[in-house]
């Protein structure tokens, strides 16, 4: 392929990959689409990204070539199809769109099943991370709430009135830390459950090979 083709084909599928509606009309009289659908079918996009090519295209009175993109693409399926792009595609979130043929499919979401449940095992461990560490944030603002207001009652320019008012927060800070304390004790259980759960996975996850 000339290489100033597969560079006009790569920039005008990233430019209509982010979102970007302007192309040249030399990257759409130039590009390769047989090239720009090879690496849309590798990355397990729909053909549904064309009509976005001929869209940014039609400005310039350039229609670009849907039987060479289709070939392209269907080449591209091929490499994206396999169980163990499926695994990657899962285990980083990410969602399919149907694209395999009948033929690769089932392979493939096996693998896919097998990923996006590790992705949701480690997702559960970090929401309870997040979890613990918000509510110790808040724990910690607390007890320095705590302790100026200790600093407070005892100073000498303290009036009594104001006293009873800041022994009334005191109370209230004191209750919101047990509290704090109880549900964070909660969520370190929670997170151990996750934590097993992961780890048997992982074990299993090994059996597969990946």
């Amino acid at each position: 392929m000339n290489s100033k083709f597969r560079i006009l084909a790569l920039a005008a599928l990233a430019l209509v990959a982010s979102g970007c509606a302007s192309m040249s009309g030399d990257e759409c009289a130039m590009s390769d689409w047989n090239a720009v659908g090879y690496e849309d079918g590798s990355r397990g996009y729909t053909s549904d990204r064309f009509a976005n090519y001929r869209k940014a295209c039609a400005k310039h009175g350039v229609s670009p070539d849907f039987r060479a993109y289709q070939e392209g693409r269907d080449e591209g399926l091929v490499e994206f199809c396999q169980p163990s792009r499926g695994y990657n595609l899962g285990v980083s979130g990410g969602t399919y769109r149907g694209v395999c043929d009948v033929a690769m499919e089932e392979e493939f979401l096996d693998a896919y099943r097998v990923g996006h449940e590790l992705y949701s095992l480690r997702s559960n461990v970090n929401s309870a991370n997040a979890r613990i560490a918000s509510k110790e944030g808040e724990l910690g603002r607390i007890r320095d709430k705590i302790r100026d207001k200790e600093a407070a009652l005892i100073a000498e320019e303290t009036t009594t009135q104001d006293r009873v008012l800041i022994l009334a927060d005191l109370k209230e800070l004191s209750e919101r830390t047990g509290e704090l304390e109880a549900e964070i004790e909660v969520l370190i259980d929670e997170r151990a459950k996750h934590e097993y759960a992961l780890a048997d996975y992982e074990q299993t996850v090994a059996a597969y090979g990946f």
